[in-house]
């Protein structure tokens, strides 16, 4: 199916990789685009014009890489609002997050879905036309909040299985807007892109913090955090904020998120080293799936792992991740790691975890991210509820 646009758009190619780019350029033909090829960095700026609909840009090219010219022409006041869509042969987190650091529009794995990539660009053409007053209007929303610290954090307890008893909980914050980015996946993602991503963390955090101050919670705080901040920010500023409210840092679990952002283990430990001495714990985010792999456990040394939905779905009756469970649970004992299973939301999941010796569990199936910091009504659930093998949900 064609696009559905009046005119043909414009898109420039830029991709080294001459077989790929003849196809991709014949594919984009048929959706009646109009398509300019280079070769090169300096070709790709000899060849785009203001009047061009589209950038595709290749990471790896033979004399500037892409990140290079993603923010040449970010910077360039008549190319500025052409939208950049990169590629990349590897999936790396950093890679992400540096190109919309940039300035890029959009990210894509490459060999990617051709309807993915065509989906993709047309809807960044359809709001080309806007894309200079969408992102003023980003940046001064982001600042907004920002400013006026316009975020709400939400809390999900997470159990001890056994005794079952109220370990600590995950916080997740959600801006306050009528914008796009009440999303927080957006909201994070346009503060990665508009460089404000450390202070909208720091913001999060205080906000949690004011509420562990009020509530006096002596327990277990995991706190997501992306290894872009840990390298990005200053310690002091971390250290400041919980003086500031009052927060033992020995309660504090920074939970490592996209763990493909790191490409030196040992370097990422060292820039881990100053929280540690500080008191913070550690916890590795998505075991068993994608980058949180054996290599990042055995290098950060963490104080809990977090086991991926995604195995723990299903687990009663799926021999391979059982299997897989058993190796981490105990490995994990061995190195006196609390083994946390995530996304628990049935009874099914619940005995297969106790059963398998996880420490610790989160899920729907006990609670639902709660906007106000429940301590009571937390510590009443885990009193009140018999989570047996044949107990029955007890709902806040």
């Amino acid at each position: 199916m064609k696009n559905n646009f009046s005119q043909p758009k414009s898109v420039l190619l830029v991709d080294d990789e001459k077989q790929q780019a003849r196809l991709l350029e014949m594919l984009m033909e048929t959706r009646g685009y109009d398509v300019e090829t280079a070769a090169s960095g300096n070709e790709a700026f000899c060849r785009v014009t203001p009047h061009c609909d589209l950038v595709i840009l290749d990471l790896v090219l033979p004399d500037i890489d892409g990140f290079e010219v993603c923010r040449r022409l970010k910077q360039d006041e008549q190319l500025k609002h052409i939208p950049v869509i990169i590629l990349s042969a590897y999936s790396v987190s950093e890679d992400r997050v540096k190109s919309f650091y940039l300035g890029a529009d959009d990210f894509l794995a490459k060999p990617c879905e051709h309807e993915e990539l065509f989906a993709r660009m047309d809807s960044l053409i359809r709001r080309r036309s806007g894309v200079a007053v969408a992102d003023e209007q980003t940046v001064l929303e982001l600042h907004r909040i920002l400013n006026k610290k316009d975020v709400v954090s939400y809390y999900q307890p997470i159990y001890q299985l056994q005794p079952f008893e109220l370990l600590g909980f995950e916080t997740l914050t959600r801006p306050v807007t009528d914008s796009h980015l009440s999303n927080p996946e957006q909201f994070f993602k346009m503060a990665l892109q508009f460089g404000v991503y450390p202070e909208v963390e720091l913001m999060a955090w205080a906000s949690a913090f004011a509420d562990i101050e009020q509530k006096k919670f002596s327990g277990k705080v995991f706190l997501n955090c992306n290894p872009y901040f840990i390298e990005s920010i200053a310690f002091h500023r971390v250290q400041t904020l919980l003086e500031n409210y009052r927060v033992n840092p020995k309660n504090v679990v920074l939970e490592i998120t996209e763990m493909s952002a790191v490409l030196d283990f040992r370097l990422f430990y060292e820039k881990l080293k100053p929280y540690k001495e500080y008191g913070f714990s550690f916890a590795l985010d998505d075991l068993g799936r994608g980058y949180a792999s054996l290599e990042s456990l055995v290098e950060i040394h963490p104080q809990f792992v977090k086991i991926d939905r995604y195995i723990i779905r299903d687990l009663y009756k799926d021999d391979l991740k059982r299997s897989i469970v058993e190796f981490l649970v105990n490995f994990c004992k061995k190195q006196n790691i609390l083994v946390v299973a995530e996304g628990i939301e049935t009874q099914k999941d619940l005995d297969a975890a106790r059963n398998l010796g996880i420490d610790a569990g989160q899920g729907y199936y006990f609670c639902r991210p709660q906007s106000e910091l429940a301590i009571d009504k937390f510590i009443r659930l885990a009193k009140s509820s018999n989570f047996s093998s044949h107990g029955n949900l007890f709902i806040i």
